[in-house]
Formats: C-alpha cells, structure tokens, sequence
C-alpha cells in the first residue's frame, strides 16, 4: 500500500471508498442495502457472489452498476442449456497462416455476470471451476491467465425448475457469498416505478480502478484478527459438521452435511473485510456474525428431518451463533 503512510490509513480509505461507491450505486438502485453490502465485501475479499432471487429484482441491473463505478472490464454471459465449455473459456482456430490460435471467450475480464447459471448443464458449469480458483484457464495443455481483479458473480433463479441444473456442492464451495434478493418494500417498488418509467439517464463515477481494488484487497488480508475472534468463526464452521465432536444436538439432528475449512477462511475474511468497511481497524466477533449467514447458507445440507418440519437452514445457523 505505498500511496498510503500506514495500514490504519488505507483503512480508512477502503472505508471512504465504500461509502462513495454506496452513494454512487444508490442513483440507480433503490434499497437492497445488505445484498449492495455484502456483493461489495467479496470484491474487497477477492471472492465470487451467487445472487438468488425471483426474476424482475434488478440482479443484473445490480451487478452491471458496480461494474460501472469501478474501472473494470465486465461481461455477461446467459447461460442456457445448450452452451458448451468452449463457448465460455474460448478455442482454438487455425488462423491464415494455418496456425493454431486461442480466441478468449468471455471469461476474459474483470467482472462476469454468469445469468442463470442453474441452466447449463454440469460439463459447462464445471468450466468456471478454474477460472474461479485459479483465475486461468487451460485449452490445448496451455495455461492462460484471466486479468486481475477477476469474480464471478453468478445469478440464479428458485422458482424456475423446468430446465435447471442444480450447482454442485464442489461449485457451490466456490462462491464466497450466497446472497438472497427479496421482494422491495412498498415504498421502495414505488420509487423504482418512478424511477423507471421516465426518461432518466443517471451517470455513474467511476470511484475505483483495478489496481487499487487488488491493492484493498491486500490490505483485508493484512488487518490483524484477535485470536478469540478467529477461533469463534473456525468454531462456528466446525460446529455445523455433524456427528463429530464439536457438534450439537441440532445439527446432528438436522444437518446431513456441514461446511468444509473453506467456510473457515472465508468467515475470517469476511469479519476483516466487514470491519474495514466500517472503519474498523480489527474485527470483532460482532462482524464474524454479520458475515455468518450468506458464508454458511449454501455450505450445509438439511436432512430429511429438518425438510419435513420445515427447519431452514438460516434458522439453524441463527442458532449456532
């Protein structure tokens, strides 16, 4: 962080920029504070957002105006049950000269909106999976990698099964956050209805550039975390695993699988990065539980138990903390 003095500095200036950005993207979306808050948390994290909602909540509306606050290069791609892994990563052609030459598809950019990722079948699907983790993508025994910052931000829709392809737990794991979209308040559908229906142009700021997103994003992982407050999130991932020795009766009642150690990392970035966004200089376990749900929801399974007597999975995580 050389253009700053100290890491309380660039706290303080991930902070600031937080809050620009909130003011920026609350022109052109009304309310939808936590799903805003927590899509911009796994940017700062280096993480990938899954965002579920019902058609019509603004999902892609939300992610291309974050892609126009920030200074990157963004993409969408309409998943539909006919895509192939080539149509995502790119191929190869032979070009004039009769040589082979790698086309990049799409996946190369800053920003993807995958859109309705449940569509496409598992082959494509599992094509993200090294882009996501290892932010390159192999064709022909050749590595190529995808620009930095890189995150997929993914949506998917609950109510429409005809045609979908549940993501599998491995993917799933993926995705920093699993974010739920909800039906806006009254007041809020109103002012989107205003908002909408007129000739309004709104132009956006650009608040951040790429290089100084990697640069926050460096300094999340650098903020200290007290030993107390980590071992509260590495407990609270471990204790969702059932029949093991840190488990509870309700989830060796209720859960047929836990969350795996990467629920542990991500929680502890997270904390960090919820904390820096609030102008804190270290979390506390106040910001291991902000964080808890949209980390935890897509990471365990109900068993049949827990189906039947209509137990969520929120309702057991807001029982572990």
């Amino acid at each position: 962080m050389a253009k700053y003095k100290s890491d309380v500095e660039a706290v303080d200036a991930l902070a600031s920029a937080y809050k620009r950005m909130r003011e920026e993207i609350a022109k052109v979306i009304v309310g939808q504070d936590e799903v805003v808050k927590n899509v911009m948390m796994s940017i700062f994290s280096n993480g990938h957002c899954l965002l579920v909602g019902v058609p019509g909540l603004a999902k892609t509306l939300l992610v291309q105006t974050i892609s126009n606050v920030l200074d990157l290069s963004f993409k969408r791609i309409q998943f539909t049950p006919d895509l192939m892994p080539s149509d995502i990563t790119g191929a190869e052609i032979i070009d004039d000269n009769r040589q082979f030459k790698f086309v990049k598809g799409p996946l190369f950019t800053n920003i993807l909106l995958a859109d309705e990722i449940n569509r496409t079948p598992p082959k494509t699907q599992a094509a993200l999976l090294e882009a996501m983790q290892e932010r390159s993508v192999t064709t022909a025994g050749e590595v190529h990698q995808l620009p930095l910052p890189f995150f997929v931000l993914a949506t998917q829709n609950p109510i429409e099964q005809e045609g979908t392809y549940p993501l599998p737990e491995a993917q799933l794991d993926r995705f920093m956050f699993n974010i739920f979209l909800d039906y806006p308040k009254l007041q809020e559908e109103i002012d989107v209805v205003k908002q909408t229906t007129t000739n309004r142009n709104v132009k956006l700021d650009k608040i951040l550039s790429g290089e100084e997103i990697q640069e926050f994003q460096q300094l999340v992982r650098k903020i200290p975390i007290a030993d107390n407050v980590l071992e509260y999130a590495v407990k609270l991932a471990v204790s969702t695993r059932p029949n093991t020795e840190h488990a509870p009766q309700l989830v060796n009642d209720y859960l047929q699988w836990g969350a795996g150690p990467r629920a542990s990392q991500y929680l502890v970035i997270g904390a960090k990065c919820h904390a820096a966004i609030n102008g804190k200089y270290s979390p506390d376990i106040e910001d291991v539980k902000a964080v808890a749900t949209p980390i935890l929801r897509h990471r365990i399974v109900r068993n049949y138990k827990a189906v039947a007597e209509g137990i969520s999975v929120e309702d057991i995580i807001q029982k572990l903390l």
